[in-house]
Formats: structure tokens, C-alpha cells, sequence
């Protein structure tokens, strides 16, 4: 698989939440032959739902358009390492590839605060992060740099 072709595709997303007002996180799910089955962006501040996560978002949709939870054919890729709760969704979406773009200090759970995956839950995916890094880092620089000047 073209790694940095899907995962140019979440940054599309992430700039589309950016561009929003958001914090810009983009995640597309692909099946096995390559099709891009599902996709979200941050929406937590437009939706008021702390569940509006991009990751969220594109495990409902991918599981709408496969008609199945079980996305055990499929893989993930998220501009910013998933905190918790979208780590939890990924484990029970049964996602076996998760690769990820800038790591998350604050809350990141595939390896920065916790590695989620590691513990004894019934499915662990294999994680690979550092995918267009750079680039999913700037973004997220460019847009706390913007709230904190707007603010100021």
C-alpha cells in the first residue's frame, strides 16, 4: 500500500477541519484493495460532541458503507496519534493496521502516554507511526499558532 498516498488524503481532511476552526486531525480507513471505505475530521467544536473525533468518524462511516463493525480487512490512517477513546474504537473495529502521522504528547495512546494497544484486550494492531510526520506536525503548528494570535 502507498502509505503517504492515504495519508495525504487524512491531511486533506485535517486542513478541511483547520479551515473550520477545528484542530486539525484527518483519518481515512482503507479496505484491502486499496479503496478508501471511510473518512472523517475533527468536529468537536461544530457538532458541541466530544465524540466527533476524525478517527470517530471514519470507523462509522466505513462501518456503514461495509455494512459490518468489523473492519478486520481494513486499515487506518490518522494524521495524530489517537488518544484514548479512538484507540478503544479501533480495538473494537477490530482495525488490524493503524498508521499515524505526528505523535501526541498530551494524550497519545500508541505509545507517547500509553500504548493501549499493548495491553490485553482481545485484538492489538500493528501500529506504525511517523507517516508524513512532518507535514501533519506543521499543520497542527500553523493552527495553534493562529489560536493563539487571534487571541491575543
Amino acid at each position: 500500500m502507498n502509505h503517504e498516498k492515504y495519508m495525504k488524503s487524512a491531511l486533506e481532511l485535517a486542513r478541511r477541519a483547520m479551515d473550520e476552526g477545528e484542530v486539525p486531525v484527518g483519518c481515512v480507513i482503507v479496505d484491502a484493495d486499496g479503496v478508501i471505505v471511510g473518512s472523517g475530521y475533527n468536529r468537536r467544536e461544530k457538532e458541541r460532541n466530544a465524540l466527533a473525533h476524525a478517527e470517530l468518524e471514519a470507523i462509522n462511516e466505513a462501518c456503514k458503507k461495509l455494512d459490518d463493525w468489523r473492519l478486520s480487512g481494513c486499515s487506518l490512517y490518522v494524521t495524530l496519534e489517537p488518544c484514548p477513546m479512538c484507540a478503544g474504537a479501533i480495538i473494537n473495529a477490530r482495525l488490524p493496521k493503524v498508521f499515524y502521522g505526528a505523535k501526541e504528547e498530551q494524550s497519545g495512546s500508541c505509545g507517547s502516554v500509553i500504548n493501549l494497544f499493548m495491553e490485553r484486550f482481545g485484538h492489538s494492531p500493528q501500529v506504525t507511526g511517523g507517516i508524513l510526520e512532518q507535514e501533519c506536525s506543521a499543520l497542527m503548528t500553523e493552527f495553534f499558532k493562529k489560536l493563539r494570535y487571534n487571541k491575543a
